[in-house]
C-alpha cells in the first residue's frame, strides 16, 4: 500500500486528502487547500451571465471545453457553460509534491477547525473568486455557493482514512505547517488530532470549544474507525440524499433534481444499479492494467538480472583487458631486454676495438720512440767509419718505421657513435590506435514474418537483426532446401535484408533459414520457415527472351508477329516437377499458317519453326492435321486442324515425364513426347497470320487421370 500514497496526497499542501472535494476537471483538493488558492478577479472580468459551479456537470460541459482549453505559463482556464476566463496572472510556486499552484492576491490563513464546527461552512467567499486546477491548470469562476458547490469525494476520504489506520505509526498534527509534530490530542467534535502548540493556538479551552471533548491520538483513531461513514448529499439540495444517476450527466442526482426538471430529460439509472456497473467496468479495465503490471514487474525483474550480469561481466571483461595489457607489458620487457643486450654487445665490440688500437699503437709507439733515441744518439758519434757502417741500415729502418705509420694507421677503427636507432614509431601508432574490435559472432537474425510471402513460384523472405544486438554484420546468407525435404543450399549472399528467390518448383514446400556473419566467424541460423508456393501456374508470355519480331499486348497474355517468317516465344516461368496445364485461343488465323505449340528448353532457336532443333518438343498444327515435331523429326500426324475460335492445350506431367496436346478439349493424338526431365518453359511460334492467347492458372483435364501409358499411346 506504499505505492498508493502519492495517490492519496493533495498536490497543495503535499499531506493526506482532508475533506477532499472534486474539481469539474475530475482532479481532487483539499477543501482547506481550495480555500487558500482562491483568487479574487477584477469585477470586469467577470461574466454576467456566469454562475459557474462545481456541481452542475450538466452545465459545465468538461468535454468540450477541454477541447477549446488554452494555456500558457501567464494564462489558462475554463469557464463554465462554455465560457472561458482568464486566471489572473500571479506569482506562480509549487506545492511539496512538486505542482504548480497559484496562490491569492491576498495570503489568507487557513479556516479553524473551530469556526467550522461553529458556523457548520466556510466563512463567506468573496464575489468573482475563481480558482484554479494544481494539476491541470485550469481555471473555474464560483458562483454564489463558493467551494460548497463542488462535491466531496468521500470515496477518497474513506481510503485515505483506512490507509492512516493501517500505518502503525504515531499520528501527526493535522495543522503543523512544516515537518508536522506527533499528534498529543484528538477533539472528537472537531475531528482533528492536535500537537499541543496547534491545541493551544487553535483549539484553546475556553468558550463554545470548552465543551468538545479531547482525547489520547489511539482513542480518537478507534472511534474515527468506528464511526458510520456519512451519507452523501446533493450539492445542490443540501438535504436530499443522492439515489439516482444522470446519464448524460455523469453525475449522482437527487429526487429534487429530478422534480425540478433540471434533469427531467435526461435518462437516468438507479444509484445502485450504476455503482455496480461501474465497479465492474473498472474491475474489467484493472484486469488489463493488472497485466501490463505484471509484464513491467516481469521487465523490471529483467532489468535488475540485466544489471548483475553487466557488472559481472563488467569485472570479468576488466580482468581479461588488465591480463591483456600486463602481457603486452611484458613482451615490451622482454624486448626491451633484448635491446638492451644488443646495445651492450655494441658497447663491449666498440671498446673491444678501441683498446686493442690503443695498445697496438702504444707498443708501435714505443718502438718509433726508442728507434728514434737511439738514431740521435748515434748522430752524436764523432766516428765516421763506424758511423757509415750502420747507417744505411738505420736509414732503412726508420723509412720502414715511418711506412708502418701510414694511411689509415692513425685513424680510429671505430667510432664512438652508436649507429643504432629505435624504431618506434610504429610501435607508439599501434599503441594509439589500440582499441576494441568486434570479436564475437553475430547473433541469429530474425525472420519478419509480416513481410515474407510467396507468388506464383517465387519466395520472398525479409529478416532484421535483434532489437538489442550490437554486434558487427558483414552480410547475409540465405538458403533453402530442394522443395522436397533435401539439404539447404545457398540461394543469396550479400548484405541486403530482403530477398526473392525465382524460379522454385510449383506445389511445392520449401524450408528457408538465414545466418549472419562477420569477421569474426558465422552466427547461428534463425528459426526455419516453411513457405509453400503455389499450386497452380499463373504466368505470362516472356517479352525479354522473345524474338524481336513477336507483338505483344493484354498484358502480355496476347501475342502476334509481324514477320511472315514463324517466330518463337517463351512463357516467363519455367516447370520441372508437378503437373501443369495451360490452354491458347486462336482469335486470328489466316491463309492456313502453321503455328507450333509445346514446350523448349531456354537456349531454344528463335527463329525458326519450333521443334525444328533438339531444344523444342511442340505440336504444329494446320486447319486440316497436325504431327508433333522435335529436333526436326515430325512424327504421328494427326487428322483435325485448328481455325478461329480453336482452342489448343497443353499438357506437362513430369510424375511420369510426359507431354501430351489437346485441341479444341479433345486429346490430339496419343500420347507426344515421354522421358522429359529437367526444366521446361511453355513455347509456341507462329508468324503474322495468327494470334493468340495465352490462358493459365487451369486445372487438370477431367479426362486425365493418373495411370500407365498402353502399348497403343492413349492415357489409361
Amino acid at each position: 500500500m506504499d505505492e498508493m500514497e502519492e495517490e492519496l496526497k493533495c498536490p497543495v499542501c503535499g499531506s493526506f486528502y482532508r475533506e477532499p472535494i472534486i474539481l469539474p476537471c475530475s482532479h481532487n483538493i483539499c477543501l482547506a487547500c481550495a480555500r487558500n488558492i482562491l483568487v479574487q478577479t477584477p469585477e470586469a472580468e467577470s461574466p454576467q451571465s456566469s454562475r459557474a459551479s462545481g456541481s452542475g456537470v450538466s452545465d459545465y460541459d468538461y468535454l468540450d471545453l477541454d477541447k477549446m482549453s488554452l494555456y500558457s505559463e501567464a494564462d489558462s482556464g475554463y469557464g463554465s457553460y462554455g465560457g472561458f476566463v482568464s486566471a489572473p496572472t500571479t506569482p506562480c510556486q509549487k506545492s511539496p509534491n512538486g505542482v504548480r499552484v497559484f496562490p491569492p492576491t491576498v495570503p489568507q490563513p487557513p479556516p479553524q477547525p473551530h469556526l467550522l464546527q461553529q458556523h457548520g461552512s466556510l466563512p463567506p467567499i468573496p464575489r468573482n473568486s475563481c480558482i484554479t486546477c494544481p494539476q491541470c491548470h485550469r481555471s473555474l469562476i464560483l458562483d454564489d455557493r463558493g467551494l460548497r458547490g463542488f462535491p466531496k469525494n468521500r470515496v477518497l476520504e474513506g481510503v485515505v482514512d483506512r490507509y492512516q489506520q493501517s500505518k502503525a505509526a504515531a499520528l501527526k498534527c493535522q495543522l503543523c505547517e512544516k515537518s508536522p509534530k506527533e499528534a498529543t490530542v484528538m477533539c472528537e467534535q472537531c475531528d482533528v488530532f492536535y500537537c499541543d502548540p496547534c491545541r493551544l493556538r487553535c483549539h484553546p479551552p475556553r468558550g463554545p470549544l470548552a465543551k468538545h471533548r479531547l482525547v489520547p491520538p489511539a482513542q480518537g483513531r478507534i472511534s474515527r474507525r468506528a464511526s458510520p461513514r456519512k451519507i452523501s448529499t446533493c450539492t445542490e439540495h443540501e438535504l436530499e440524499n443522492l439515489s439516482m444517476y444522470c446519464v448524460q450527466c455523469k453525475t449522482p442526482v437527487c429526487y429534487q433534481c429530478l422534480e425540478e426538471g433540471k434533469h427531467g430529460t435526461h435518462e437516468v439509472k438507479a444509484l445502485g444499479a450504476m455503482w455496480k456497473l461501474h465497479k465492474g467496468q473498472l474491475s474489467q479495465a484493472l484486469n488489463g492494467l493488472s497485466d501490463r503490471a505484471t509484464e513491467a514487474k516481469e521487465f523490471l525483474v529483467q532489468l535488475r538480472n540485466m544489471v548483475q550480469h553487466i557488472q559481472e561481466n563488467g569485472v570479468e571483461f576488466e580482468a581479461c583487458l588488465v591480463a591483456q595489457c600486463d602481457a603486452l607489458i611484458d613482451a615490451l620487457n622482454r624486448r626491451k631486454a633484448q635491446l638492451l643486450a644488443r646495445v651492450n654487445k655494441e658497447h663491449e665490440h666498440k671498446l673491444k676495438v678501441v683498446r686493442d688500437q690503443i695498445s697496438h699503437c702504444t707498443v708501435k709507439l714505443r718502438q718509433t720512440t726508442g728507434l728514434m733515441e737511439y738514431c740521435l744518439e748515434v748522430i752524436k758519434e764523432n766516428d765516421p767509419s763506424g758511423f757509415l757502417q750502420i747507417s744505411d741500415a738505420l736509414i732503412r729502418r726508420v723509412h720502414m718505421t715511418e711506412s708502418q705509420w701510414g694511411k689509415g694507421t692513425l685513424t680510429p677503427r671505430m667510432t664512438s657513435d652508436f649507429d643504432l636507432t629505435l624504431d618506434s614509431g610504429p610501435l607508439l601508432q599501434t599503441i594509439h590506435q589500440l582499441d576494441f574490435v568486434q570479436m564475437k559472432v553475430p547473433a541469429a537474425p530474425m525472420l519478419q514474418l509480416e513481410e515474407c510471402c510467396t507468388q506464383n513460384n517465387s519466395a520472398t523472405l525479409s529478416w532484421k537483426q535483434p532489437p538489442l544486438s550490437t554486434i558487427a554484420v558483414d552480410g547475409y546468407i540465405l538458403e533453402l532446401d530442394d522443395g522436397n525435404g533435401g539439404q539447404f543450399r545457398e540461394v543469396y549472399v550479400g548484405t541486403e535484408t530482403i530477398c526473392t528467390v525465382d524460379g522454385l518448383h510449383f506445389n511445392s514446400t520449401y524450408k528457408s533459414r538465414v545466418k549472419a556473419f562477420n569477421a569474426s566467424g558465422v552466427g547461428q541460423y534463425s528459426k526455419t520457415l516453411i513457405m509453400q508456393t503455389s499450386e497452380i501456374a499463373w504466368f505470362t508470355f516472356d517479352t525479354a527472351s522473345a524474338h524481336p519480331d513477336i507483338i505483344f499486348s493484354n498484358d502480355n497474355l496476347t501475342v502476334s508477329c509481324n514477320s511472315y517468317d514463324d517466330r518463337v516465344v517463351m512463357g516467363n516461368s519455367a516447370f520441372s516437377r508437378g503437373v501443369h496445364y495451360w490452354e491458347m485461343t486462336v482469335d486470328r488465323y489466316d491463309n492456313h499458317p502453321d503455328p507450333a505449340f509445346g514446350v523448349a528448353r531456354a537456349d531454344v532457336l528463335k527463329d525458326v519453326m519450333l521443334g525444328k532443333d533438339d531444344k523444342a518438343w511442340a505440336m504444329y498444327v494446320d486447319n486440316n492435321r497436325s504431327w508433333f515435331m522435335h529436333n526436326n523429326s515430325h512424327t504421328n500426324r494427326t487428322d483435325g486442324g485448328i481455325s478461329k475460335g480453336s482452342t489448343i492445350g497443353v499438357l506437362l506431367d513430369f510424375t511420369r515425364g510426359i507431354l501430351i496436346f489437346l485441341v479444341n478439349d479433345e486429346q490430339q493424338g496419343p500420347v507426344a513426347f515421354e522421358n522429359l526431365e529437367g526444366v521446361y518453359y511453355p513455347a509456341i511460334s507462329l508468324n503474322r497470320n495468327v494470334q493468340v492467347t495465352l490462358h493459365t492458372g487451369l486445372p487438370i483435364p477431367d479426362f486425365y487421370t493418373p495411370g500407365e501409358v498402353d502399348p497403343t499411346g492413349s492415357v489409361c
